[in-house]
């Protein structure tokens, strides 16, 4: 029922004192009858509020009454004049300082009569209501089934409710572009408002347009993980059945991502598996035939992308999110490290650490005291990607030294050797290793004589004998013995400068 509908019975009497802006054509919702100073604390938003002025005392407090109601989203106020002869001024004043609608119930009239009438209206529109939701869920349902594709459900629900409808997430990507994809500053606007809101649907304002934020689901689940449905204009201002539809748009879209995800699970395990060959180093044509399987284009440049999500529930969360991101610029090929951080692989292209950083910006206001760190490698191939990934895992360290709640760093933001080796090829590397250490790795292996272990505290501390013996708890002749024997196996001088560079260079490339 309308709030026009109200005025249609003249036996009723009621007199308009004050319209906000769109009330006659907003819907009613549940009536609330009140004689409380601040009855906000009841209300739920979208109410009619019933008020005999028993709480008025003072011109002053009408203007509390009226923000307690305006504060709680409730739309209207009928205000009987039994009791002071007419409504007074000040609460006119007040509705029209909150924009909520004042009208006046006269002396002679009853709120049980009032209160009848709009039981009797609403009951009666409730089963035509119903009956023509039941029609339109059934009829998108069995559209879903038919193999009809969220994209054209969405453009069919737009045109019934004459409102654009898009179906983005929380990171901007856009699920269902509607009309065409909106523009980075507006998303940046919307995804902040969904976010923070502290109840939805929520009202974002962007570039002087209005749109509507409805969660896809429960709306219980975590909102950075989440879908919404955005729609041009303010809910608030539409008829019943409009927001009914958007409502069962929800519901079928949520189906629809649950086929997605479950397709996405479903691939996984091969991702997974291409990832542990590729951190085994593994045969490259193998690597390649298992990303192929994925989805990746594996001819094609790629980079990747290291991310920690620290502090905030399951790793659940994270997985979903860096999908969610890598959707955006191809298949979702994501998968843990042995070291327990989320590895991307995504199609490499000048603007991606600029679209990165602006998709996992926009979690920001959702991560309270969660961190988001995320280090990303330079164009490399499929040959190439253990060195890589060794650059991505560099560059999300330095991501994690920052002090923002989301930081995403680049290679070339960074300065080191791990950059000189990860531009080699992962063969070429492993060849170069086995031919400097390879007679040490085999002494290890006959003897366990741990002299690789010794000779990588040797140069992390920088050649230091004593520093060395306390790290592994041995005499320092032990250590100086060990460091002989490696400089016999491999022909080095680790006293010399260029020497033990060459060891160090193949120490980090195994």
């Amino acid at each position: 029922m309308l709030l026009s509908e109200l005025f249609e019975p003249p036996e009723l009497r009621l007199r308009l004192l004050h319209a906000a802006r769109g009330a006659y054509d907003r819907p009613i919702g549940r009536i609330i009858t009140t004689d409380l100073l601040e009855p906000g604390t009841y209300l739920n938003g979208g109410e009619l509020v019933l008020t005999g002025l028993v709480w008025r005392r003072s011109p002053k407090d009408s203007e509390t009454f009226v923000a307690s109601v305006a504060g709680r989203g409730a739309t209207t106020i009928l205000a009987g004049a039994a009791l002071l002869g007419e409504v007074p001024d000040d609460l006119l004043e007040a509705c029209r300082r909150h924009q909520v609608t004042l009208v006046e119930v006269p002396t002679e009239i009853a709120f049980a009569d009032v209160t009848e009438y709009v039981a009797a209206a609403g009951s009666a529109g409730t089963g035509a209501r119903l009956s023509a939701s039941l029609v339109r869920q059934r009829q998108l349902l069995s559209a879903i089934a038919s193999g009809r594709s969220l994209d054209e459900l969405t453009a069919r629900i737009s045109t019934e409710i004459g409102h654009d409808c898009r179906v983005i997430t929380s990171t901007g990507r856009h699920v269902v572009p509607g009309p065409g994809p909106l523009d980075e500053e507006t998303l940046d606007a919307i995804t902040r408002r969904f976010l923070t809101a502290d109840r939805t649907p929520a009202v974002a304002d962007a570039a002087g347009t209005s749109y509507s934020l409805f969660p896809i689901g429960s709306g219980l689940g975590n909102r950075l993980t989440a879908w919404l449905l955005v729609v041009d204009g303010d809910h608030t201002q539409w008829a019943r059945a409009h927001v009914e539809a958007i409502q069962e748009l929800c519901a079928i879209a949520a189906l629809d991502r649950v086929r997605r995800d479950e397709g996405r699970l479903a691939l996984r395990p091969l991702v997974e598996d291409a990832l542990s060959l590729v951190e085994s180093g593994g045969p490259q044509a193998e690597v390649a035939t298992r990303l192929r399987q994925a989805g990746v284009q594996v001819d094609r440049p790629m980079a990747v992308a290291v991310a920690e999500l620290r502090d905030d529930g399951p790793v659940e969360i994270a997985h979903s999110l860096i999908e969610d991101v890598a959707l955006t610029v191809g298949p979702a090929v994501v998968a843990a490290g042995r070291d327990g951080l989320l590895v991307a692989l995504l199609p490499w292209s000048a603007e991606l650490p600029d679209l990165l950083r602006s998709a996992f910006g926009r979690l920001d206001p959702g991560l309270s005291r969660a961190r988001l760190a995320v280090g990303v490698s330079g164009e490399t191939t499929v040959d190439a990607l253990t060195g890589a990934l060794e650059e991505a895992r560099f560059a999300q360290r330095a991501a994690l030294s920052g002090r923002t709640r989301v930081s995403v760093v680049t290679s070339d933001e960074v300065a080191s050797h791990v950059l000189l080796l990860a531009t080699v090829p992962d063969d070429v590397r492993r060849t170069y290793a086995h031919r400097v250490l390879g007679p040490v790795l085999e002494h290890d292996r006959r003897t366990r004589a741990d002299l690789l272990a010794t000779l990588t505290e040797f140069l992390a501390w920088s050649g230091s004998w004593s520093r060395t013996a306390e790290s592994l708890h041995l005499h320092v002749n032990t250590v100086r013995y060990r460091i002989e024997r490696v400089e016999q196996l491999t022909g080095r001088d680790l006293s010399n400068f260029e020497d033990r560079v060459d060891v160090f260079l193949a120490l980090k490339s195994l």
